[in-house]
């Protein structure tokens, strides 16, 4: 049931982003005059189709990983002399560039609509505070302390975790200093300070920004109380409930939910005898986790509880609320900060100071959406966001088969006066499969490795 929850969320995902791509590229030609021939959201066989008045094919085709707008175009046969005037290749090279980039744009302002979305129905995020600074770490050399809330990196405002998370990643790899603001909650004195970075966590695979700089936030302690039990687990064997609060395990007590964690897993298949708390009274049980592989390849224990997750102290939340008139102007910067951010990335990649390691494919996409959309509309809405601009953004690059290739191509004929040699845009074609294919490749190798 889960797999198909997956399957479901995921073509539906990819589904929202082909077909903006598309139909940006789809409505501008037909804004130009280009007869397009066939709108398709997937490859391969056609699950269904239609044809509209302007003879064009609409269809859903079985492979949800793609799609394409066929125009009448010479280079891909013969056209009849009546449709030469409403062919692709014949357009002035102003209209086909418009054409060609007509999908980047459309992703972008996806990305813009849902941010809009986000932002007008309120925004919820928890202050950056300070519980815990390691010692020799970019944080103590920076002078900041435990109770501090950092309200700025870099002179930009972190009013959130989200935003400090969003602040360091733009320092991924970098050299240079690094500047911290923060205050003491309540207090009105900012406390400004710095410390220096060289190559900050370069080649790290998924890095811990935060505690990458030595620095730990807090967090609301989590007891070790039962918020569900999964069915025909060995916690549901054993006889465990809801609101049980586990209190010892083999005679020792149970700190906070992750000493059990911990404990658990130290124990694949090997009985533990638990004293749990309900309706005030102690009660005795037993359980064997089972045997699962752990992240690295060894086995650890599994029981199959859901820990109910404590609320956060109200004066550490932080609301934004903007009128629609603000979500716009708010949607946009964000679009246009993750833009620039999607490039700097690629490019640190490019010199080696992110490792290729990061780069996902369609398994981690996957994952990510189900999990967005479980957490809710506004995480799920962040993420079509996120994706949607890396969709746009990674189209524009100037490698041939993406639209930036082809921008490129036009770019040239339209300074030139005339295209270049087909001979020459057929050996980019070549250089550009071979260079998305080995993209492809890697990332999908990284998913795989992930599991």
């Amino acid at each position: 049931m889960e797999l198909i929850q997956t399957i479901l969320i995921t073509v539906l995902t990819l589904g929202v982003l082909i077909t903006v791509h598309e139909f940006g590229h789809f409505w501008v030609a037909r804004k130009c005059g280009v007869k397009v021939l066939k709108f398709s959201i997937g490859f391969g066989p056609s699950l269904f189709e239609w044809r509209d008045r302007q003879d064009t094919v609409y269809a859903l085709a079985v492979i949800p990983l793609g799609g394409f707008v066929r125009m009448v175009d010479e280079r891909e046969g013969n056209v009849p002399e009546a449709l030469l005037p409403v062919a692709f290749n014949r357009q002035p090279v102003g209209q086909r560039i418009a054409i060609v980039a007509a999908g980047p744009i459309a992703n972008l302002l996806l990305a813009v609509l849902a941010y809009w979305l986000v932002f007008v129905s309120g925004v919820t995020g928890v202050s950056p505070v300070v519980a815990k600074i390691d010692a020799g770490s970019i944080a103590e050399i920076a002078g900041l302390a435990p109770g501090q809330e950092i309200v700025a990196i870099d002179g930009e405002a972190t009013p959130t975790r989200q935003a400090v998370a969003l602040r360091l990643l733009r320092r991924l790899g970098d050299s240079g200093t690094i500047e911290f603001s923060a205050r003491y909650p309540g207090g009105a004195e900012i406390y400004d300070s710095r410390a220096e970075l060289n190559e900050w966590l370069v080649g790290e695979v998924e890095p811990d920004l935060v505690a990458g700089l030595g620095m730990h936030f807090y967090e609301p302690p989590i007891e070790a109380i039962v918020e569900q039990v999964v069915e025909n687990s060995p916690a549901a064997k054993a006889g465990i409930k809801t609101n049980d609060k586990l209190l010892e395990a083999d005679g020792k007590a149970i700190s906070d939910w992750m000493s059990w964690v911990e404990y658990v897993r130290s124990r694949p298949e090997q009985r533990i005898s638990l004293l749990v708390l309900r309706d005030l009274q102690s009660i005795p049980l037993a359980l064997i986790p089972e045997r699962k592989t752990g992240e690295d390849g060894k086995p650890i224990g599994q029981v199959g509880i859901q820990v109910r997750i404590p609320e956060w102290p109200k004066e550490m939340l932080r609301e934004f609320h903007y009128s629609p008139l603000e979500a716009v102007s708010a949607a946009f910067q964000r679009t246009t900060s993750m833009s620039l951010f999607t490039l700097e990335s690629i490019k640190k990649m490019l010199e080696g100071l992110i490792s290729p390691k990061n780069l996902s494919g369609p398994i981690t996409i996957a994952k990510v959406a189900t999990a967005s959309a479980k957490s809710g509309l506004e995480a799920y809405l962040e993420f079509l966001a996120l994706l949607s601009i890396s969709l746009g953004v990674l189209n524009l690059l100037p490698i041939p088969v993406l639209d930036g290739g082809h921008l490129v191509f036009y770019t040239v004929e339209w300074l030139r006066g005339r295209p270049l040699p087909e001979k020459l845009q057929e050996i980019g074609l070549q250089v550009g499969v071979v260079i998305i294919g080995a993209v492809m490749l890697l990332a999908i190798y990284n998913d795989l490795m992930r599991l």
